[in-house]
C-alpha cells in the first residue's frame, strides 16, 4: 500500500540528483528552506511525490516514502566546504527552472549539473582580488576616506585575499584565516599612518574598509532567514559560525594593536564620524554601488546580476543616507535601507531570472558596520575602555538588521511577483533562491 514509484535504481538516480543541487545551493549560501523546496521540487518533477528532506547546517537528508510495508529510501550528502560562486548558482537555479518544467530528463539533468559544479570560476582569480580590492576602495569613499587614503585600502585588502587564498590552499581554519586577515588589516593601516602617508585625522577608515570586506563573506543573511523560516538548528550552526568568524576577526585587530603598543607607537584617538550631509548623499551613493558591484564581481555573479546588484548597492545607501539626515537612528535607517534592497532585489531579479540571494547579499555590503566594529574594538583593546561592549553590540544589532530587512523585502516582493493568494497556499516563508512555485505540496 502506497504511491507507485519508478523503480529503485531510478528513485535513487533521482535522490541523488536532488541532494546535490540542494548541496551546490547551499554551499552558495541559500537557506535550508530553499533549499528544502529545492529538492522536493526536483523529486517530484521525476515522479517522487512523497520525499521528506532534513536540512541542517553540515548535511542533507532526504528520504523517499514507499507506502506502509516498503522501507523508505534514504540518501544523504555531508555538506563539506562554503565558497562564493554566484554564476555556479545562477546554472543550477536554471537547471532547476527546467526541471520543473519538464523540459531536460534526469539523466541530461545529471550530466549538466556535473559540467556545472566541475567548471572553473568564469574570472580568473586576479580579477577577484582586484574586486575585493575596489570593494574597499569604494567603502573607503563611503565612510568618507581621502582618495589617498582608499588607494592604500584597496592595496592592504589585496594583500589580505591573496594571503587568506594561500592559508585555504594550506587548509588553515577560517577561524585563523579571519584573525590573520583582521592583523594583516589593522597592521598594515597602523604602519602607513605611522609612515605618515595618510591624513593624521583621518586613520580609522583604512582598518574599517578591511573589516567590511572580511565582513561581506559571512552568511548573516541566511542566518537570519534560517531563523524566520523555522530551521532553528541550521541557524543555530550558521549563527555560530559567524559569531567564530566575527571572533577571529576581532581577535586579529586586538592583536596588531597590541603588538603596535607594544613597540611604542604614539596613542591617536579615534576620528568622529562624518555627520550626515546633503551634498555627500550622491557621493555615498556612487560609491555604495560601486561597493555592491564589486561584492557581486568578486563572488563570480554574471554580468547582469552584476548591473542589478550596484544598483541595489546605491538604492540602499541612498535611502540611508536620507534616513539618516532625518535623525533616524542607524539601526532603524539600517533595517529601512535593507528592506528596500530585498524589495526592489526580489521583483526585478525573478524577471530576470537570477537569484534574489544575489542582488541581497551585494546591496547590503555597503551597509554593514565595519567602522562601528572597528571602533568597539578599538575602544576595548586601545582605550580600555567599557564602551566597547556596548558599541560592539551596536555592530551586532546593525548587521541583523540589515539581514531581518533584506528578508523581509523579499518576503514583501513575492505578493508582486506571484499574487497573494496564490502565495499562501504555495510558499512558508521568504524565498531567496530556488523556484518560486515548486510543487502543489505546501512548504512547512
Amino acid at each position: 500500500m502506497g504511491p507507485a514509484l519508478p523503480a529503485e535504481r531510478t528513485v535513487h538516480f533521482v535522490l541523488d540528483l536532488a541532494i546535490r543541487i540542494g548541496e551546490v545551493q547551499m554551499t552558495s549560501g541559500a537557506g535550508a528552506s530553499d533549499v528544502t523546496a529545492t529538492i522536493i521540487a526536483v523529486a517530484s518533477a521525476y515522479g517522487l511525490p512523497h520525499c521528506e528532506v532534513d536540512v541542517i547546517f553540515t548535511s542533507i537528508t532526504v528520504a523517499c516514502r514507499r507506502g506502509s510495508e516498503e522501507p523508505p529510501i534514504t540518501s544523504l550528502r555531508v555538506v563539506r566546504s562554503r565558497s562564493l560562486d554566484y554564476t555556479r548558482l545562477a546554472a543550477v537555479e536554471d537547471l532547476v527552472r527546467r526541471i520543473t518544467a519538464q523540459r531536460v530528463s534526469a539523466e541530461d539533468a545529471q550530466v549538466e549539473l556535473e559540467r556545472i559544479t566541475s567548471a572553473e570560476h568564469p574570472y580568473p582569480r586576479w580579477v577577484a582580488t582586484l574586486a575585493w580590492a575596489g570593494m574597499a576602495v569604494a567603502i573607503t569613499i563611503l565612510i568618507g576616506g581621502a582618495p589617498l587614503s582608499a588607494l592604500f585600502a584597496g592595496g592592504i585588502t589585496a594583500v589580505i585575499d591573496r594571503v587568506g587564498r594561500l592559508l585555504n590552499r594550506r587548509a588553515l581554519p577560517f577561524f585563523f584565516q579571519q584573525a590573520v586577515g583582521g592583523a594583516l588589516a589593522t597592521g598594515g593601516a597602523l604602519a602607513i599612518f605611522t609612515s605618515g602617508l595618510v591624513p593624521a585625522d583621518r586613520p580609522t577608515v583604512l582598518v574599517a574598509a578591511a573589516i567590511t570586506v572580511l565582513l561581506s563573506g559571512l552568511s548573516v543573511v541566511s542566518t537570519v532567514q534560517d531563523a524566520i523560516s523555522g530551521y532553528n538548528v541550521t541557524a543555530a550552526g550558521r549563527a555560530m559560525e559567524v559569531s567564530l568568524m566575527t571572533a577571529g576577526l576581532i581577535t586579529g585587530v586586538v592583536l596588531a594593536f597590541n603588538v603596535a603598543t607594544a613597540l611604542g607607537m604614539q596613542y591617536t584617538p579615534l576620528a568622529d564620524p562624518l555627520p550626515p550631509s546633503p551634498l555627500r548623499l550622491p557621493v555615498q551613493a556612487l560609491a555604495g554601488a560601486a561597493a555592491a558591484g564589486c561584492f557581486g564581481l568578486a563572488s563570480y555573479a554574471r554580468p547582469r546580476a552584476l548591473a542589478v546588484s550596484a544598483a541595489a548597492g546605491g538604492v540602499g545607501t541612498a535611502v540611508y543616507g536620507a534616513l539618516a539626515l532625518t535623525g533616524t537612528g542607524p539601526i532603524a535607517a539600517s533595517a529601512a535601507a535593507a528592506a528596500a534592497v530585498g524589495f526592489g532585489g526580489g521583483v526585478v531579479s525573478r524577471r530576470l531570472r537570477m537569484p534574489p540571494l544575489v542582488v541581497a547579499v551585494s546591496g547590503m555590503v555597503p551597509l554593514l558596520p565595519g567602522i562601528t566594529t572597528y571602533r568597539g574594538v578599538f575602544q576595548l583593546a586601545v582605550e580600555r575602555s567599557v564602551a566597547g561592549l556596548p558599541t560592539l553590540m551596536l555592530a551586532a544589532a546593525i548587521a541583523l538588521a540589515l539581514a531581518a530587512g533584506v528578508v523581509l523585502g523579499e518576503y514583501l516582493a513575492q505578493p508582486v511577483r506571484s499574487g497573494l493568494g496564490r502565495l499562501e497556499r504555495r510558499l512558508a516563508g521568504p524565498r531567496m533562491s530556488g523556484p518560486l512555485r515548486p510543487t502543489r505540496r505546501r512548504l512547512e
